[in-house]
């Protein structure tokens, strides 16, 4: 399905299988986590444990948008949506299919670019039919993805703030915006 980025592919977090069958499809490395994405920001609360305001307010200028900001996982989440330190991703798309899809699924869906790991993401339903299409059990065309660049992705770390993968939004563009939310931070 489109998001806001590239097209996605998703699973509901209710469904183990579904959600290994994603690794499966993208031969996706196991240690990898699935991002989330979420409907609206009250549903982070059952999905983290503690969210740093700091960091969450940073996300919120952004949302919905292009930015996954990385927090600490409830352990009742699936092993597939958190990393080995505990930790899952959280977005907000600004996109009317995955908002509904994860509204749908209780506010929340486990979902990463479809495409096969290591290779571009898809912006388009054909390259899906082309790369995944026998594998998949649906597939939404919603015409071109808006976006052409997957989410930029950070962390909070102590003081500071990590760009793990810069995307839309810019390392500057989140400098600005942390050091005007805690005084002194700075993007590494």
């Amino acid at each position: 399905f489109p998001t806001d980025t590239v097209y996605g592919i998703g699973a509901s977090l209710r469904h183990p299988a579904a959600l290994a069958r994603i690794y499966d499809i993208k031969g996706r490395p196991p240690d990898k986590p699935i991002p989330i994405l979420v409907s609206r920001a009250d549903v982070i609360p059952d999905l983290v444990e503690d969210a740093d305001p700091d960091l969450v307010a940073l996300a919120h200028r952004y949302w919905p948008g292009p930015l996954t900001v990385i927090l600490r996982a409830k352990a009742s989440l699936p092993a597939e949506v958190q990393a080995p330190d505990g930790t899952c991703g959280i977005r907000i798309p600004n996109h009317s299919v995955p908002l509904a899809i994860a509204q749908a699924n209780g506010g929340a869906i486990a979902t990463t670019s479809a495409n096969k790991s290591g290779e571009p993401a898809a912006t388009q339903a054909s390259a899906i039919r082309e790369s995944l299409g026998d594998e998949l059990d649906l597939i939404l065309d919603g015409g071109i993805a808006p976006g052409s660049v997957a989410s930029t992705v950070i962390r909070r770390e102590g003081d500071t703030i990590s760009v793990i993968r810069e995307g839309s939004v810019s390392a500057e563009q989140l400098r600005d915006a942390w050091a005007s939310i805690v005084r002194g931070g700075i993007v590494q």
